[in-house]
């Protein structure tokens, strides 16, 4: 018989990584924290989903708990996203995105009309408004649902035919996805009123030492690779600030408060009291571009394409600076 006390001890299994099901996730709670994510604040969050702020925190808590990690930071001054809740807050996003295009799909199923499906994301939805408010005046019976996408997932949903048209930087469309120039977006900053930036245009090289609010960076949204890209041309890496927000008005009060500037095209540059928008210097603009599959020859994909041409032409958006109309 063996020695008890030479017996070597069983081996201990190794840990499974936990597997994560999403049966037990509820859609109020993803839309529960979408609001928080674009509010950041709870008594804000709980206000526009008209519930009592306890609530809010115990189904975000539930949510937490059946994922099994922490998606919102909570101090006393403030609330934030952990890097895990930035990159749940994109796939929440088309998680959503996906259910309201189904229930539009079932309520429209008995009638005729065509559904025209726009992709963009974050400040490409300001780039391109006045497009669709030119299509939906002139195509009134044309049903437009806009699809939260980056231009990665956008050549992607074009590709699979979930998407008729995007809005984006075409600078990584394959030879399958068609693109058109259609505005040349001045670039520039927003900035505090008293802020010493703030009297005139602003020159690239003067924001080295200022805190950027930009977007998660893994993956970066397409603008904020963009402002990076400045950046490092002009011979520094942006101080980025400690978070990110995906609510203008959120960040807008971040910027007035003088936690932080935010780079921003033009047409996203909505200045309130206290805030002042400055260009970049030298110019830069930014480019968005009309993108679809280069064999759609769809009735509704050359409608958006004729209206994004015409306000292009009307208003010079891609005329130099001093020479457009609007």
């Amino acid at each position: 018989m063996a020695d008890p006390g030479s017996a070597r001890p069983a081996a201990l299994p190794r840990p499974r990584a936990a597997k994560v099901s999403g049966r037990h996730l509820e859609l109020r709670q993803l839309r529960y924290f979408l609001t928080l994510a674009e509010e950041l604040h709870f008594g804000r969050a709980a206000a526009r989903e008209h519930i009592v702020q306890s609530a809010l925190s115990q189904q975000i808590q539930r949510l937490e708990r059946a994922l099994g990690v922490q998606l919102v930071r909570r101090t006393t001054h403030h609330v934030e996203l952990t890097a895990a809740g930035c990159r749940f807050l994109a796939e929440v996003r088309q998680i959503l995105a996906h259910v309201d295009r189904a229930a539009a799909v079932a309520a429209g199923a008995g009638r005729s009309t065509s559904t025209l499906r726009v992709g963009a994301a974050g400040k490409g939805c300001e780039a391109v408004r006045q497009v669709l408010q030119d299509l939906m005046e002139r195509h009134p019976d044309l049903e437009i649902t806009q699809v939260e996408a980056d231009a990665r997932e956008q050549v992607r949903l074009l590709a699979d035919g979930r998407l008729d048209v995007g809005v984006a930087r075409a600078a990584a469309a394959p030879p399958e996805v068609a693109s058109v120039l259609f505005r040349l977006d001045p670039v520039g900053v927003l900035l505090p009123a008293d802020h010493r930036l703030a009297t005139g245009p602003v020159p690239i090289a003067a924001l080295s030492g200022e805190r950027l609010l930009l977007g998660p960076e893994d993956p970066a949204p397409e603008f904020d690779e963009f402002v990076n890209e400045l950046c490092r041309a002009a011979g520094f890496s942006p101080l980025r600030y400690p978070g990110s927000v995906t609510s203008a008005q959120v960040a807008a009060d971040l910027v007035l408060r003088g936690r932080c500037v935010q780079c921003l095209p033009s047409s996203c540059a909505q200045t309130s009291a206290g805030l002042v928008w400055q260009p970049l210097l030298p110019d830069v603009r930014y480019p968005w571009s009309v993108l679809w599959r280069a064999d759609d020859r769809a009735e509704h994909v050359s409608a958006f394409l004729r209206s994004a041409r015409r306000l292009s032409a009307e208003c010079g958006w891609l005329m130099p600076v001093g020479e457009a109309a609007g």
